[in-house]
C-alpha cells in the first residue's frame, strides 16, 4: 500500500468517526427530550401546547449540532489533503 492510499484511508475513517461519534449526542439527547415531553404530557395534559412547542425548540438546536458534525465530516472527505 502506498502512502496516497494509506492517506485516503485515513480520510475516510476520520470523516467517518467525526460523523458516527458526532451523531451520536444528539441522538441521545432528541431521545430524551421525547421522553421528556411525553412524561410531562402524561402528567399535565393541559400543558401540552407549551410543551411541545419548547421540545421541537429544543429538538431544533439538538439537531443543528448533528449537522455540524456532517459538516465536519464532509470537510474532512473532500478537502482535507
Amino acid at each position: 500500500m502506498d502512502a496516497q492510499t494509506l492517506i485516503q484511508a485515513m480520510r475516510m475513517l476520520a470523516a467517518g468517526l467525526a460523523v458516527g461519534l458526532g451523531m451520536l449526542g444528539p441522538g441521545i439527547g432528541l431521545g430524551l427530550i421525547g421522553y421528556g415531553a411525553m412524561t410531562a404530557i402524561g402528567r399535565n395534559p393541559e400543558a401540552r401546547q407549551s410543551i411541545l412547542t419548547n421540545m421541537i425548540l429544543i429538538g431544533a438546536l439538538a439537531e443543528a449540532l448533528g449537522i455540524y458534525a456532517l459538516i465536519i465530516s464532509i470537510l474532512l472527505a473532500l478537502v482535507v489533503h
